[in-house]
């Protein structure tokens, strides 16, 4: 490969100020885990995550820890690529990758993921390692082309699901997490670019001379060095911690009851319903079901417990129609 321009100088040490800034975005992506945990185990009355400003923040997240794989591409191979260590690099990542394919399948095999954060990463690491060498216009140029292709390239033949990597299907997959190439494979070709345009400041700028040495800096600039066994060992840890207490408390008394409002509403008005009456019934359904014991049993009704429910939910909606007693 050509000698990268002298914008894409690297340092020959860490950059704390760079590590703080990826344990920053560990600690935001922690954050947002907690939250989904708390959903997923109805500690809380809805999933907080799932909602469009927790989908935003995810988004956030993910494209910045996307970022910094490019600038990481840049300050470890700008001199030229040390084979064996960036061999070994992807390597781990790959492997964490399958590893967690492997417990999210066993855990959730409706929902597992086989093209995650890791995934990506490992991926775009080793498509973006040519563009450490090409002009910074070009890296520039694809990383655009990149991040709006989802928008414009979008064809049935893409929804086949050994393409679902791609992310220019029509449809999305149910997984537990999807970071498909496009657009994502954008953000790191952008850190990359940022890197390169930004060289002389981050190897010999005031960023690059500052020390994390106190307290949360500090700790924050360790989680940033040892990103990929913080990435692999909060969730198990969090979800035990939060197994605990749900043991203790159960679930809260709310959990769940905007979602099946929402559902049983939408289903009533797509079957004939009129949108107030199937937004009153929903209501009616959720506290009948509430009252006579069958909300929240954590398994399939019995055939009895179905027939009960279905008398009560259309006990609700005549009285929502005003053509019978409420429930």
């Amino acid at each position: 490969m050509p000698a990268p321009s002298p914008s894409a100088a690297v340092p020959r040490g860490r950059i704390d100020a760079l590590d703080v800034a990826r344990g920053t975005a560990l600690a935001a992506m922690a954050s947002y885990h907690t939250l989904w945990d708390l959903g997923f185990l109805r500690l809380t009355p809805e999933n907080h995550a799932l909602t469009p400003p927790g989908r935003l923040a995810a988004h956030v997240i993910a494209g910045a820890f996307l970022m910094f794989v490019g600038l990481g591409l840049v300050l470890a191979n700008g001199r030229g690529v040390p084979l064996r260590a960036f061999s070994l690099r992807i390597a781990r990542i790959g492997g964490a990758a399958a590893l967690i394919t492997g417990a999210t399948y066993l855990a959730f095999p409706q929902s597992y993921i086989f093209f995650g954060i890791l995934h990506c990463i490992a991926a775009a690491s080793l498509l973006g390692l040519p563009f450490v060498f090409a002009p910074v216009w070009i890296t520039a140029l694809t990383a655009m082309a990149v991040l709006l292709a989802p928008s414009v390239i979008v064809h049935p033949l893409l929804d086949a699901p050994e393409l679902y990597f791609l992310g220019l299907g029509r449809q999305r997959p149910d997984t537990n997490d999807w970071v498909p190439l496009f657009p994502w494979f954008g953000m790191v070709l952008a850190g990359i670019a940022l890197a390169r345009l930004g060289g002389p400041f981050l190897v010999s700028g005031q960023l690059a001379r500052w020390r994390a040495r106190h307290g949360i800096a500090r700790a924050a600039a360790f989680a940033g060095r040892h990103s990929l066994a913080f990435y692999l060992v909060h969730q198990p840890v969090l979800l035990a911690l939060l197994y605990g207490v749900v043991s203790l408390t159960g679930p809260h008394p709310r959990a769940g009851a905007a979602s099946f409002r929402a559902t049983y509403a939408a289903n009533c008005v797509h079957t004939g319903g009129g949108a107030e009456s199937c937004r009153v019934a929903a209501r009616c359904t959720e506290q009948a079901l509430r009252r006579e014991g069958l909300w929240g049993l954590g398994a399939p009704y019995a055939p009895e417990q179905r027939l009960k429910a279905q008398g009560l939910s259309q006990a609700c909606y005549e009285a929502a129609e005003g053509t019978g007693p409420a429930p």
